[in-house]
């Protein structure tokens, strides 16, 4: 049997797979956000550590017999949340997440000062990674950083109080901004720029490798028969793509979660710092990947649907067919953006709405506007030389058909639809669980099944392609404004 821990920002899921990878059993445990101050957002590393308890006992109580039989633990998680621990490996300071903004100007003097960030470690550096939260803890919190002997991200939290080891793995050390992604180790010269160096740092494993087996005194709690390994696992999507078996290079997914990605594996480093691609290390050995990001993708369904008072279920209802683009425009910048324009501070509007204007014009347009932001990616990534025949579609919003009609007309190539579209980073941990206990990668990360194929309609791909070189006039003509 084999264990997959799925830290995310929202809820920890744990599942627990046969051999066959069939699903014995599942739990998942809430989580809240911090937000002390506008652009905040922050978490209890301890949270992450009592909802895997809580997970694990749940599995323990559902299957106690196949629990017995575990051989390996993978973990996903939120990537560059920075943890901060004391020499004790207790934590400092609530960790800083992912969603982030706090370290705007960190960004700016860093990329100044330190041109390898661009080449080195390949990506422009946001206030979402990890870097630029170590530089305004720097500055703004000098006795915490004074004591900072650690920094974790949040999964390897969970690996510390799982097995006491402090190691990270490439996929999210890449997203620290610290990595030499194309070496696959760890820049001095990176470090270095925001005061830190090696002896911060976990060691690196690969995520299908081992990183060390459970803690004694937990195989009892959870009725283990022996010390399973614990693999290096990924951030979650790269752990995804390894539930979706996105590990050959080419092979693409779709994401339509909290925040938008389209992901493309690839057999090299292939940096596109000018269009804020994001090129990281993979989670198996000599891959990487380039993912184009968007922030607020059901994100920003679920904020129409709380103002609208309806569920987004009930809103999508409301769009059941669609013949061309909606007559409103959506720019789904809630929480500012990444791919193409790395812009913290751009924020999301309606264009267009008249006395006629309804839900349902609303929810159109915002399913609309998600889908020209994948579009920006898509064209980010052909800057860089990646080329996208189909995509895999998964996450929460690709249970919406109209929204992948969209999305496969507006990108012009087939999506496929997997029977079970809920292939979260924990299917992806618990396979590169699986990975590191029986030490090969051979016949782990199959395809799903597919329930369908949807293919681009000619009709809306021109409607929608005029569209697109309307709607991308939009961004700079409200930068220019100040807004």
């Amino acid at each position: 049997m084999y264990i997959g821990l799925d830290i995310g920002t929202s809820s920890v899921k744990a599942i627990l797979l046969g051999e066959d990878q069939s699903l014995i059993a599942s739990a998942t445990a809430e989580l809240t956000v911090e937000r002390p101050h506008p652009g905040w957002s922050e978490q209890d590393p301890d949270s992450w550590w009592r909802a895997c308890e809580t997970v694990l006992d749940a599995l323990k109580a559902e299957a106690p017999k196949a629990m017995a039989a575990v051989r390996g633990i993978g973990l996903s998680g939120h990537m560059h949340g920075a943890t901060l621990l004391d020499a004790a490996g207790t934590p400092l300071r609530p960790c800083i997440l992912w969603n982030d903004g706090r370290s705007g100007k960190q960004c700016s003097e860093l990329e100044a000062a330190e041109p390898k960030f661009l080449t080195l470690g390949g990506n422009r550096v946001m206030p979402g990674f990890t870097a630029p939260k170590l530089q305004w803890v720097r500055e703004n919190e000098p006795e915490i950083f004074a004591r900072t002997k650690m920094v974790l991200l949040p999964k390897d939290y969970v690996r510390f109080k799982l097995t006491g080891e402090y190691v990270g793995e490439m996929s999210d050390a890449a997203g620290t901004l610290w990595l030499d992604v194309a070496r696959r180790d760890w820049s001095d010269a990176l470090l270095a720029a925001t005061g830190l160096t090696r002896q911060n740092m976990p060691r690196l494993v690969e995520g299908s490798e081992s990183s060390g087996t459970l803690k004694a005194e937990l195989c009892g709690r959870w009725g283990f028969d022996a010390a399973p390994v614990v693999a290096g696992g990924g951030g979650d999507n790269a752990a995804s793509a390894c539930g979706v078996g996105a590990v050959d290079p080419g092979s693409a997914f779709v994401s339509l979660g909290t925040s938008g990605v389209l992901f493309v594996t690839n057999d090299r480093f292939s940096p596109n710092v000018d269009s804020a691609v994001h090129a990281f290390c993979h989670a198996v050995p000599d891959t990487w990947h380039q993912m184009g990001v968007i922030l607020s993708a059901t994100d920003s369904l679920n904020w129409l649907a709380k103002v609208l008072k309806r569920s987004p279920g009930e809103l999508t209802g409301l769009v059941d067919k669609v013949e061309g683009p909606s007559p409103v425009s959506f720019m789904p910048y809630l929480g500012g953006e990444r791919t193409p324009h790395n812009d913290v501070d751009i924020r999301a509007g309606f264009f267009g709405i008249s006395h006629a204007t309804d839900d349902a014009e609303l929810c159109h347009a915002v399913l609309d506007g998600v889908a020209f932001a994948l579009k920006d990616c898509l064209e980010a990534l052909s800057v860089a030389g990646t080329r996208i025949e189909r995509v895999l579609a998964v996450g929460g919003g690709s249970r919406s058909t109209v929204w992948l009609e969209i999305i496969a007309s507006l990108l012009n190539v087939p999506v496929d639809v997997p029977v079970d579209g809920d292939f979260g980073g924990s299917l992806g941990a618990a396979r590169l669980g699986q990975a590191a206990a029986l030490g090969t990668t051979e016949g782990i990360f199959s395809k799903p099944a597919l329930k369908t194929s949807i293919d681009p309609l000619p009709a809306l791909t021109q409607r929608y392609a005029e569209e697109y070189e309307r709607w991308r006039k939009l961004y700079p003509a409200l930068k220019q404004a100040g807004f």
